[in-house]
């Protein structure tokens, strides 16, 4: 095939699904990813379509996020790998949320395994792949529903939010850097997703390579209220990838890389996180949130979790009845 018939029919498939990963435009025009990358490029130079880590997508800048169906095809295999590293720190019993989003419906799928699991989210996807999990109890906000993700949103979701108290919060987003932390395309997806941030005591990110380095419109969690960050290992030439990872370290996010050979909880030698200081994880606020919106570092916990459980619980059977 010669490069102008390649290039075309990159195009017409990034312009068919609005996005699609460097594998796939790989596999269908018959060529190497290092090929495709040369052709997206030059599509990108004539203002085509846009580059992403690991993919291309339609060009739009900030505001454009692309639907479920197009986000599914992207990293498909880093995302299953993240999803199975995440489920492992979930614990029998815990009663955590789970945002909206591709990546977290793969932990959903994982968490039907867990006996005793309370599982808020605002997705319906996350709700629908745990739904015959007989060991555990799904509760879903209130608020409108957003078609693109499959999520609720506005103010009774929220406020359906308003109160509780779980252990974790695992959240996915469309980009993620140490300057701004998680974004979002989306100004409703936003909202929800630092209600559900402030239910929760830590907060675990979910983030695919393709998301390190990109910034997007609509801040979710700041950097220094992301207590972990599951990612997967950037591949060898994406340095903007790899700098950024060193970067979330420097400023104390723990990070767990999939696929990893020392372990679910080890960094790479190279990425090792600072030890966490005591006030930076004691006492998280987020912008604009009251004294009661603070947060309790996973430090904080330890011998309270037993205690806290009942109380957890009553909350969320509270949002039920709500």
């Amino acid at each position: 095939m010669f490069a102008a018939e390649r290039r075309q029919l990159i195009l017409e498939m990034v312009r068919a699904n609005g996005a699609v990963s460097l594998r796939e435009l790989a596999r269908v025009v018959q060529t190497s990813e290092v090929t495709v990358r040369r052709d997206v490029r030059a599509l990108e130079a004539e203002g085509l379509l846009d580059r992403r880590h690991g993919g291309a997508v339609l060009p739009g800048g900030f505001t454009r996020e692309s639907g479920f169906p197009q986000k599914s095809h992207l990293a498909t295999a880093e995302k299953t790998a993240i999803a199975d590293l995440a489920a492992s720190f979930v614990e029998e019993g815990e009663a955590i949320v789970v945002g909206a989003g591709t990546t977290t419906q793969e932990l959903a799928r994982r968490l039907a395994r867990v006996p005793g699991l309370t599982v808020v989210t605002n997705s319906l996807l996350v709700a629908q792949a745990l739904a015959h999990a007989n060991r555990v109890e799904v509760v879903m906000t209130g608020g409108t529903l957003r078609g693109s993700n499959y999520a609720l949103v506005g103010s009774g979701a929220e406020q359906s939010l308003h109160g509780l108290r779980v252990s974790r919060a695992f959240l996915s987003g469309s980009g993620l850097t140490a300057e701004r932390g998680l974004s979002t395309s989306n100004m409703l997806s936003a909202s929800v997703d630092r209600a559900l941030v402030q239910a929760a005591a830590e907060v675990v990110v979910l983030a695919d390579h393709t998301k390190l380095g990109t910034d997007t419109m609509f801040q979710t969690v700041p950097t220094d209220v992301i207590t972990r960050l599951v990612t997967d290992e950037p591949p060898a030439h994406d340095d903007r990838a790899a700098t950024e990872l060193q970067a979330l370290a420097d400023q104390g996010v723990q990070i767990a890389v999939a696929g990893s050979s020392q372990g679910a909880d080890a960094v790479p030698a190279a990425r090792q996180p600072r030890p966490l200081p005591g006030p930076r994880r004691g006492q998280h606020q987020l912008p604009g949130a009251g004294p009661g919106a603070a947060f309790r570092g996973a430090s904080a916990l330890g011998g309270e979790q037993a205690a806290a459980g009942a109380g957890d619980r009553a909350r969320v059977a509270d949002l039920r009845r709500r």
